[in-house]
């Protein structure tokens, strides 16, 4: 699973790209966002409408649909943090999510 366009390689690259566009401030980077705080904790990050994607371009929807033909093709669990992305994350927690409200 080296190879291909859902190996792991594939998967981080498009993370590292997705990652880049949750940090900037447009319409696609709350899409974004929404997604990869989705995978990293849907709980309580909150959960990724598949309409999102109808509000990202072609490129951006092949990056999300490469991280989810990667994860399809294992059995268990695979956040971000298994691609060295942990602070990115919770980066992006800080950015879009205020948990601490209440």
């Amino acid at each position: 699973m080296n190879d291909g366009p859902f190996s792991k390689d594939a998967a981080g690259k498009s993370l590292d790209r997705l990652i880049d566009i949750a940090r900037s401030d447009t319409g696609q980077a709350r899409r974004v966002a929404n997604f990869l705080l989705a995978w990293w904790n849907g709980e309580d990050c909150g959960h990724f409408p598949v309409a999102d994607l109808f509000g990202v371009d072609a490129t951006i929807a092949t990056h999300i649909t490469t991280i989810i033909g990667f994860l399809g093709q294992h059995e268990g669990a695979i956040y971000p943090d298994a691609f060295g992305r942990k602070a990115e994350m919770i980066e992006l927690v800080g950015r879009w999510r205020d948990l601490g409200a209440g």
